[in-house]
C-alpha cells in the first residue's frame, strides 16, 4: 500500500509541475486533484459478518442464528477515505477528459481491511470514453445523500471496464456500451455468483447496454437495459453433466424530481435476470433448478429474476443542515434447487440529520436499518446501526496556459 501511494505521489508531481492556480481563459491544460477525509464512528446494535462491520449490506447478514457472534459492537472506520485527479487538455479532436480515482474500502480478497481500491480510471475523447467507469446500466444520481457507505440495496450500482459511445451528450445524453463481462460487484470471484458445484464460468462476449436520459426544469428520468450472455462448464469427473448458459437482461427506470427548491425525490425500479452482479447487494446471478427427468443432468442452471425497489427524499432544512430519508429492497425469485437459506430478499432504510458549518466540513448522524429473508427456512435477520461521520473535503485546480 505504502509503495502505491508514494508511486501515485510521484506521478502527480510532474504532473502539475510547471501548472499554475490562476484560471485563465486561454489554458489548455488543467488539473483537478479532490478527495476526503471521512472517519465513521458508530454502534451496531446486532451483528453482521466482520468483513463489513462498518456497512448495512442485508446479504451478509446471518443466514442463520449467532453466524457472526455475540450482537452489539462499536466500530470505528476511515474506509471512505477517497483522492482523486481530473485532467482536462484540449486536442484538435476536442476536450480529453481523464479520471483516476481511488479510496480506502477494501473487497474481494482485501474484504474488511482498510487498502487502497480502485474506483475510476477512464479517459473520454469527444463522444469516445474507454477505462473503468459506472455502467451506463445504472444511475449513479439515485445515490442519496447519506453517510452509509455500501447505499440502497436495491439500486444498481457497479463500476465496470468498458468502452462507450455517447451520440449525445449534456443534461439529457444517450449512452452505448460494450462491458468486461463476468466481473463481480463486490470484487469476488464470479464462480460464487453460480450456485453449481465444480463449474467455471465462460464469457465469449461483451455484456451490452445502454441509456436514454431526458432532462429538465423537473429533473430528469432515465431507462436503461442490459444483455449478457452467462455460460458455465462443468470441470467435475462426476457422471452428470452441470455445463450449460443463460441470457441475462434487465432494464432500470430511474430518476430524480425536484421538489420545491430544497427537496429532490431519487428513485429507481429494476428488474432482470442474471443480473445480479450489477445490483449493489444481491447474491448469486445463477441458481439450480430441479431436472430429474434427465439422468445425466438432474439439475440445471438458470439465470434467477431479481427485482430491485429505491425511494428517498433529500431535504435541505437550511444552507447548511440537511437530511436525506428513504428505503430500498433488492428481491430475488430463487429456483427450487436453492438451498432453504439463501439469500431471498433484503430490506434496507435510513434517516439522518447533517450539518455544514464551514465549507468543506461535515458532520452528522444517522440511523441504519437492514434485513435478511432468507428462501423457505424461515429464518431472517436484521441489523440496526446508529453512525456518527466526520468529513474533511479538500480540491485544487491547477492550469497552464498556452505558450
Amino acid at each position: 500500500m505504502k509503495k502505491s501511494l508514494l508511486l501515485f505521489l510521484f506521478v502527480s508531481f510532474f504532473l502539475v509541475k510547471g501548472m499554475t492556480q490562476d484560471k485563465d481563459t486561454t489554458m489548455e491544460k488543467s488539473l483537478e486533484i479532490y478527495g476526503f477525509v471521512m472517519t465513521d464512528i458508530g454502534y451496531d446494535f446486532k451483528q453482521i459478518d466482520p468483513n463489513w462491520f462498518d456497512v448495512v449490506r442485508p446479504t451478509k447478514l446471518p443466514s442463520f442464528k449467532n453466524q457472526y457472534g455475540t450482537d452489539g459492537n462499536a466500530y470505528f472506520s476511515v474506509r471512505q477515505t477517497r483522492f482523486g485527479v481530473k485532467g482536462y487538455t484540449k486536442t484538435p479532436l476536442g476536450l480529453l477528459k481523464t479520471h483516476f480515482e481511488f479510496e480506502l474500502f477494501g473487497t474481494g480478497v482485501d474484504a474488511g481491511q482498510t487498502t487502497l481500491r480502485l474506483r475510476h480510471a477512464y479517459g473520454e475523447l469527444g463522444k469516445w470514453g474507454v477505462g473503468q467507469y459506472w455502467s451506463p446500466f445504472m444511475d449513479i444520481d439515485v445515490f442519496p445523500n447519506t453517510l452509509e457507505y455500501w447505499g440502497p440495496t436495491g439500486m444498481v450500482f457497479f463500476r465496470n471496464v468498458q468502452i462507450r459511445f455517447m451520440p449525445i451528450q449534456g443534461d439529457s445524453r444517450l449512452t452505448f456500451a460494450l462491458e468486461r463481462p463476468g466481473a463481480s460487484a463486490d470484487q469476488g470471484e464470479y464462480a460464487n455468483r453460480i450456485e453449481l458445484s465444480d463449474v467455471k464460468p465462460r464469457f465469449k462476449l461483451p455484456d451490452f447496454s445502454a441509456e436514454y436520459r431526458y432532462a429538465g426544469k423537473f429533473g430528469y428520468v432515465e431507462l436503461a437495459g442490459i444483455l449478457r450472455k452467462i455460460e458455465w462448464e462443468d470441470m467435475g469427473n462426476e457422471q452428470y453433466d452441470l455445463s450449460g448458459d443463460a441470457l441475462g437482461w434487465g432494464l432500470n427506470l430511474s430518476t430524480n424530481l425536484n421538489l420545491g427548491k430544497n427537496s429532490v425525490f431519487r428513485g429507481q425500479l429494476v428488474y432482470g435476470e442474471g443480473i445480479q452482479n450489477y445490483m449493489n447487494d444481491a447474491p448469486a446471478d445463477i441458481g439450480i433448478k430441479e431436472n430429474f427427468s434427465d439422468p445425466n443432468k438432474p439439475v440445471k442452471g438458470v439465470a434467477l429474476p431479481v427485482t430491485g425497489i429505491v425511494a428517498f427524499l433529500d431535504h435541505n432544512w437550511t444552507s447548511n443542515m440537511s437530511t436525506s430519508i428513504g428505503y430500498s429492497s433488492v428481491s430475488i425469485d430463487n429456483a427450487d434447487g436453492s438451498a432453504d437459506n439463501a439469500f431471498k430478499k433484503g430490506q434496507y432504510a435510513v434517516v439522518n440529520l447533517l450539518f455544514t458549518p464551514v465549507q468543506n466540513f461535515m458532520f452528522g448522524a444517522e440511523v441504519q436499518y437492514g434485513k435478511r429473508e432468507n428462501f423457505r427456512d424461515g429464518f431472517s435477520s436484521d441489523i440496526t446501526k446508529l453512525q456518527f461521520s466526520f468529513k474533511y473535503n479538500f480540491s485544487q485546480s491547477l492550469y497552464r496556459k498556452k505558450s
